[in-house]
């Protein structure tokens, strides 16, 4: 029977058992109604109220009513699919507005890098490397999601981490926050954001330090 909504009048109420009968809009039948298919109310049942409901079969043979309530009557507490409604239109603007900061917080020091290399230096490479890298990252990724969905051979993690490296760890970034893909596995997620690290500092050098972090650092390491 298809859950057709259906109206119909209260005829007969018995509040001491909390059960009653519904006369159909159409006058064609009477339909047993019990309290438990109201849904949660103040009001009590009364001979004369509109009911709309939906029928079912019991398991004594007969129709009843279910997912009943009383026309004009608000519910107590609110529908869950109205909940979840509400929550999901609060929380996906509240996602995307906290995933714009964290690119905005994490892009500024390489762009305002990259900017003022390409004014002193006259070379754009790394004004136009970044938003390059970070598409081809970010195509990577949905590839590699894909693939891992469909069973098939995945892309390699050290292409991933080359890509990255090479300037596209922001769009690696928003393909972890996005497509949930590679954000939970600790192994990668060290190697990633000693990637992000190593970009960072650079520009940290580059724009406050003169280079001598950098510098530092190789001589460090072609000591040792």
């Amino acid at each position: 029977m298809k859950p057709v909504l259906r109206k119909g009048k209260l005829t007969r109420w018995k509040d001491d058992k909390g059960f009653g009968f519904i006369r159909s809009s159409d006058g064609s039948q009477d339909v047993f109604l019990h309290i438990t298919a109201l849904k949660e109310t103040n009001h009590r049942p009364q001979v004369g109220d509109v009911i709309c409901y939906q029928l079912t079969v019991g398991k004594d043979g007969r129709i009843h009513a279910c997912n009943a309530f009383i026309e004009g009557v608000v519910s107590k507490s609110i529908p869950i699919t109205s909940s979840l409604a509400i929550v999901k239109e609060t929380f996906q603007p509240q996602a995307k507005s906290s995933l714009m900061f964290e690119v905005v917080l994490l892009s500024l020091l390489p762009g305002l890098g990259a900017m003022h290399f390409a004014l002193t230096t006259f070379n754009p490479i790394p004004l136009i490397l970044y938003p390059v890298m970070s598409f081809i990252t970010f195509a990577l990724y949905a590839d590699d999601k894909s693939r891992a969905k469909q069973g098939r051979w995945r892309v390699p993690e050290k292409r991933l981490h080359l890509c990255e490296f090479m300037g596209g760890w922001l769009g690696g970034f928003i393909a972890q926050r996005r497509l949930r893909h590679k954000s939970r596995k600790v192994s990668y997620q060290v190697v990633f954001w000693v990637i992000v690290a190593i970009h960072l500092i650079f520009w940290l050098d580059w724009l406050f330090f003169g280079k001598r972090l950098v510098g530092l650092f190789l001589s460090v390491v072609f000591r040792g």
